[in-house]
């Protein structure tokens, strides 16, 4: 535990976020506001909705600061007014400018989803799960103009399981990423925290998932397609087609016994008890859950039951209807 508070301003969005807030708010330190994105259009009815920060903040009666412009003299003004001693950056969703990074004495520090130098930018999580890491983590790291460029203060490991998907290693990585925050901001009062800066020569980049990336290409590799269709969740989610029908993969199982005879990427080579087993550019993978479109996910073995799929049927990378 520190041996003095710090007063702090929070800046986070979604919900990776909160865990992080909660812990900062359950610590001895002061958190005196909270800045995050306005409210948007959310959901299949667009409704529009608070953050999930903004609504923790609401709870606990902090101030809340939405700027659309972070270099708004007006923004400006009142997050100085709230003379805090340090900033904590868990997932807010914009590149802080100069104006904000010099407000607080001590700087910013930010909660970032990866084991920098490697998967700097928007999507670490997922990209991690989709290039097929088998470890990743959390780095608390000072904030600098540069992305993700900072010195690291701290890190904490997370092994990624074979099967794992994007969403349950966000779920863990909010949860320790709060609890090693809490841990750098008290060494951080205490004057003990010392930082270590990147090796630029290892860095890698986790661009911004696209909707597009979704699209299963079925001669890629059966381990590629796995690792895609376990880091597209939960947006932009993997899919194919069949018979001219968009149908979500939800999840896969690598396969290592033998299947017999080979054939062309996407084509059906067995209905099996739990899962459709299907050619991939090298080697076969089974799909164990999937979701029609219009219709809830469902295990492969009730899509089956519901429809007339058998061996040879192809599913496809376009919405032309498969022969």
């Amino acid at each position: 535990m520190a041996s003095r508070a710090l007063r702090l301003v929070f800046f986070g969005t979604p919900a990776f976020a909160v865990p992080t807030l909660q812990a900062m708010l359950d610590s001895p330190h002061d958190v005196v506001g909270v800045v995050t994105q306005p409210d948007r259009p959310r959901g299949r009815g667009q409704q529009v909705l608070p953050s999930a920060v903004k609504e923790l903040a609401v709870r606990h009666s902090l101030p809340v600061l939405q700027p659309d412009r972070l270099k708004d003299d007006t923004f400006l003004t009142s997050l100085d007014e709230w003379h805090a001693e340090l900033g904590v950056v868990a997932a807010y969703g914009k590149i802080l400018p100069a104006a904000v990074l010099a407000l607080p004495p001590l700087g910013l520090i930010n909660v970032h989803a990866s084991l920098l130098p490697r998967h700097r930018g928007a999507a670490p999580i997922h990209r991690a799960v989709i290039a097929g890491d088998v470890t990743t983590g959390v780095s608390i790291m000072g904030v600098v103009q540069a992305l993700d460029a900072g010195p690291v203060f701290a890190t904490v490991y997370r092994v990624i399981g074979p099967d794992d998907t994007s969403v349950q290693v966000e779920r863990d990585l909010a949860v320790l990423g709060a609890r090693l925050l809490v841990d750098v901001v008290d060494a951080l009062a205490d004057g003990r925290a010392r930082a270590v800066p990147q090796d630029e020569s290892a860095v890698t980049y986790a661009a911004r998932l696209e909707k597009d990336e979704g699209l299963i290409d079925w001669a890629l590799d059966a381990e590629e397609i796995h690792n895609r269709v376990r880091g597209l969740q939960p947006w932009p989610i993997a899919w194919t087609y069949l018979d001219g029908r968009r149908l979500v993969i939800v999840q896969t199982r690598r396969v290592t016994e033998g299947v017999g005879e080979a054939a062309g990427p996407g084509t059906v080579l067995a209905v099996l008890r739990d899962a459709l087993r299907v050619s991939t550019g090298s080697g076969p993978l089974d799909i164990t859950a999937l979701q029609p479109e219009g219709r809830r996910v469902m295990t492969a073995r009730d899509f089956v039951a519901g429809s007339r799929i058998s061996p040879g049927v192809l599913f496809t990378s376009s919405a032309v209807a498969s022969a």
